[in-house]
């Protein structure tokens, strides 16, 4: 008999960031959230960085984190997760995570932590984008590029407000996005639940012009993350991005998440795969004869 993956995590994101200790350096995770019969990236690379954590002190916060989806996950199975502690220096720790299904990885994960320390301080400008507030409330809770996950726990989890609907002539979109409840203090769970947003339409930012040219296999290959600046993911965050390249069946794309006050707390990258399988769906238009 499999074991129980637990209660729906609903509204409530803490659940789906939830793991089981096994053994040392060893934990158990269930993935509710994702399209049928396939796990959200997103919430893999959140709960790989959870096991990471906790073989970390806490006084040393994750600065960066790098990742490669090697398989589809089934959301019906448990994931494990291994750590490898890789180095623990005077400053720095280093982690590398596995995580599989059925004795097969899925995803990989390296993660870097460091002792907080005083430096040089500047950064990006946050772009012009109208604040959430001036968004109409009616399209609050939409999944920017991700039509198939809405009424999924992604977005029962999540508050999302699309700034500028996508712009697919300049290969970016933008995108308010907090928590839907409080989250507790641990600087930790902040940084994993903003690890699981960044996954959220990357890929879908590559594949924004061409839409219209044809249907595609899209996938996401690798991710990393740089966390800058202490945040909150339950405060609102713009989520701006933008697709630098596409050529050899692949999209990249860059992320960038600003505070409402435009402070630059985490940068986003992600090579994607974009393989046209054909034509675009037919669009039936009204007959005006």
């Amino acid at each position: 008999m499999q074991p129980d993956p637990g209660p729906d995590p609903s509204h409530e994101f803490g659940p789906l960031l939830e793991l089981e200790e096994l053994d040392d350096n060893l934990f158990r995770g269930w993935c509710h959230s994702g399209l049928p019969q396939r796990v959200f990236g997103g919430n893999v690379a959140a709960q790989a960085l959870v096991a990471a954590g906790r073989t970390v002190p806490a006084q040393r916060p994750v600065h960066s984190l790098h990742g490669y989806f090697v398989r589809a996950g089934n959301p019906d199975h448990q994931i494990l997760y291994q750590v490898e502690k890789t180095r623990d220096g005077r400053s720095f720790s280093t982690r590398r995570i596995t995580a599989t299904q059925h004795g097969e990885a899925i995803f990989t994960l390296s993660a870097s932590f460091q002792v907080p320390a005083e430096g040089f301080d500047h950064q990006r400008e946050m772009p012009v984008t109208p604040p959430v507030s001036a968004i109409p409330p009616e399209v609050t809770g939409s999944t920017p590029g991700r039509g198939r996950m809405r009424d999924s726990p992604v977005t029962r989890v999540l508050d999302l407000r699309p700034a500028d609907g996508g712009d697919p002539a300049r290969h970016r979109q933008r995108f308010w996005v907090r928590t839907r409840n409080r989250l507790d203090d641990q600087p930790l769970l902040h940084v994993c639940a903003l690890t699981y947003i960044s996954d959220l339409s990357l890929a879908s930012t590559a594949s924004l012009p061409y839409r219209t040219e044809a249907t595609m296999m899209i996938s996401s290959l690798d991710h990393a993350v740089w966390f800058h600046r202490p945040c909150r993911a339950d405060e609102w965050l713009l989520f701006a991005q933008h697709s630098t390249n596409a050529a050899g069946a692949r999209g990249l794309v860059n992320g960038e998440f600003f505070t409402q006050d435009g402070k630059l707390v985490a940068s986003v990258m992600q090579e994607v795969l974009m393989r046209p399988i054909g034509p675009p769906p037919e669009r039936h238009l009204p007959n005006d004869r």
